[in-house]
């Protein structure tokens, strides 16, 4: 069974066209027109082993804030049509990641019951001349729309640029482990019955 799902998303400020293959092998092919946010995602598929292919064309003449969204609301689509009706996946995933003085903590639950909650403060607001603030914006939509909950917590940093690589290879670590198929489960891991 192929997890593979193919998302477009046009507006008057973006169109971007995403397909997500879960079961990858970390390789990636992204034109964001946001750089920072090229390279984050660029270490999400590597760390999670997924395949991802980003076209993304944005009013990134005023900032990268609706790219970047847009990007979390079709990787989260992604991801939630890739996983289909979720049976024998794990659904929780945990990961740790440090980079250098940084550390970070990811914990997924892919419980069909969205929620962001984000503990982390970026000392400054930009790395490059991308806004910091993007990086809740990004994940808050990423789990909305993948209809998980997302813990994210940067225990401490010094470097704004470690601190969110940490947060996003982190990320795909924990999804890799949350969307792995376990052969002991028959169905889907809750006692409802159904994510």
């Amino acid at each position: 069974m192929e997890r593979i799902a193919s998302i477009e998303r046009k507006t008057n400020e973006t169109n971007i066209k995403l397909a997500l293959d879960i079961d990858g092998e970390g390789q990636s092919t992204l034109e964001t027109g946001v750089p920072f946010l090229t390279h984050m995602l660029d270490l999400f598929t590597k760390h999670g082993q997924f395949n991802l292919t980003v076209d993304a064309n944005g009013d990134v003449e005023v900032d990268g804030h609706h790219t970047t969204e847009d990007i979390g609301i079709c990787l989260g689509q992604a991801l939630r049509e890739a996983l289909g009706d979720k049976k024998g996946i794990k659904r929780y995933g945990n990961a740790f990641v440090p980079m250098d003085e940084a550390l970070a903590q990811v914990v997924v639950d892919l419980s069909n019951r969205p929620h962001l909650e984000m503990r982390a403060e970026f000392p400054a607001q930009k790395v490059g001349t991308f806004d910091t603030e993007l990086v809740h914006e990004f994940l808050w939509k990423l789990a909305l729309e993948a209809r998980m909950n997302l813990h994210v917590i940067v225990h401490y940093g010094k470097n704004t640029h470690h601190m969110i690589e940490a947060v996003f290879k982190a990320l795909g670590r924990a999804l890799d482990e949350a969307t792995t198929i376990d052969p002991r489960i028959k169905g889907v891991p809750s006692t409802k019955g159904m994510l």
